[in-house]
């Protein structure tokens, strides 16, 4: 048998209608973890560090394929057309192996949580049988397909609208994830048949066709929670849960500190590092990063953004994509922050935007400071020198510049640029009217209360 440095070609299987979803979406980009689930199970694939990658679609194939671009570019996607069963899924791989050396492991987009390990404990399988099947030992055995054993040897496998009253007593299931040599799996498909109760073309038909042409199958075992398909919005939720629960356990195994898990909710790419503290009701959107000893504060929404070690985020304050939080930087309460670089020791504490712009290290932004950003047509920049001071309820109006140790007075409208340790008053001067308050409130009464005699 071949080792396990043998290439290999990953093949998904994505081409389900998901008809229990409801959804226009298809099935394989309904969302789990901020990703969709194809994405989930290619990340599990990649870590084994597949040289080929090919996605079957079908239903919906046209935005599946779209989302590869994303998700892999790398993968070539071929269709499925009818959707005929799994082997004949399989079956559509033929001519992007047709030039492949190597093994081929077929995996589900419906399917998240396959682990790495698993899949390669199924490749060192290979290296003692041809074809290797992943079975569990459910709880509750139920319509799965049963894995008829002997000793090691997979013998066949039977689904349950197919199985004798004997062969339903099995408790080893099938998964469906299949590991075999490529141009021996292609051969082996070609011969399956759908004289079955579905009439369709099973791919669980493998195992007992290799046994004929004297070959060997054998199956591993894995945990039942790793086999989980999602077919409907009920089991959705229920992937989301598990998921959840998953990452909360890693990060916490790595040094994360969580004072409330269960409130904070992760993407499939969060990364936090060890000594990181995160409060109650965090929110991690999809490509996120945090450093070892930053502390996220509760209630906020992280996304698309990075948090440098030491750094202080929230409460109640939202990163978009963009954005860049330096070394021991302080983002505060009700501070939204979008594409932009807050440098080491710089302080944005409360009700500001910072949008489009850099900061510069240890510079002060008061409360109420928006950089104004759009024109309506286009977005301009806006860049704060070190040791800068904003003071409260300041409009920069981009593109504009601040020096450094430039210095802007409370309630100014900026429009032009700062030199270095210069400060700008950009209010108009205020005037006071003695009495007339008193004046305009008695005629405002007035003109209400002949509306009301109206």
């Amino acid at each position: 048998m071949q080792a396990t440095h043998r290439p290999l070609a990953l093949i998904v299987l994505a081409a389900g209608a998901g008809t229990r979803m409801n959804s226009d979406l298809p099935k394989p980009l309904h969302p789990l973890g901020c990703a969709p689930l194809v994405a989930h199970t290619i990340a599990a694939g990649a870590a084994l560090e597949p040289s080929r990658l090919i996605v079957v679609t079908g239903h919906g194939a046209e935005q599946v394929e779209a989302a590869l671009q994303d998700i892999a570019p790398e993968a070539v996607a071929v269709r499925q057309a009818p959707q005929l069963g799994t082997g004949h899924a399989v079956l559509q791989a033929a001519d992007a192996l047709k030039d492949f050396d190597g093994d081929a492991m077929v995996l589900y987009g419906d399917s998240p949580f396959f682990t790495p390990e698993t899949l390669q404990a199924m490749r060192i399988a290979r290296t003692a049988h041809d074809v290797v099947m992943l079975g569990f030992r459910p709880t509750d055995p139920g319509r799965y397909g049963r894995m008829v054993m002997d000793g090691d040897i997979l013998q066949k496998i039977v689904e349950f609208k197919d199985a004798t009253e004997q062969e339903r007593k099995i408790t080893f299931c099938n998964s469906g994830v299949l590991c075999a040599d490529a141009a021996t799996l292609m051969s082996l498909l070609t011969q399956i048949t759908n004289d079955n109760a579905a009439g369709e073309y099973y791919l669980t038909d493998i195992p007992e066709l290799a046994g004929n042409a004297g070959l060997t199958a054998t199956a591993i075992a894995c945990d039942e929670a790793e086999t989980i398909g999602i077919n409907s919005r009920a089991e959705l939720a229920h992937a989301e849960a598990q998921f959840q629960s998953q990452r909360r356990a890693e990060l916490i195994e790595v040094g994360v500190t969580m004072q409330a898990p269960d409130t904070v909710h992760f993407a499939l790419d969060t990364h936090i590092g060890r000594d990181a503290v995160i409060e109650p009701y965090v929110v991690f959107g999809p490509n996120v990063t945090v450093e070892s000893g930053a502390h996220i504060r509760a209630f906020s929404h992280l996304e698309g953004c990075h948090v440098s070690a030491g750094a202080i985020v929230g409460p109640y304050a939202r990163l978009r994509p963009g954005a860049e939080i330096g070394n021991d930087a302080k983002i505060g309460n009700f501070v939204e922050v979008k594409n932009a670089e807050i440098a080491e020791g710089a302080k944005v504490n409360h009700l500001s935007y910072i949008g489009d712009a850099s900061i510069g290290e240890r510079a002060n932004i008061g409360a109420g400071t928006v950089t104004c950003n759009y024109d309506g047509v286009m977005k301009h920049r806006t860049t704060i020198g070190a040791d800068a001071f904003i003071g409260s309820d300041t409009m920069l109006v981009a593109p504009v510049t601040v020096g450094t140790r430039a210095m802007t007075a409370s309630g100014s409208t900026i429009t032009d640029d700062i030199p270095d340790g210069a400060l700008a008053i950009g209010r108009a001067k205020q005037v006071n009217k003695p009495g007339l308050a008193v004046k305009l409130r008695d005629r405002l009464k007035a003109i209400k209360a002949a509306k009301s005699k109206d």
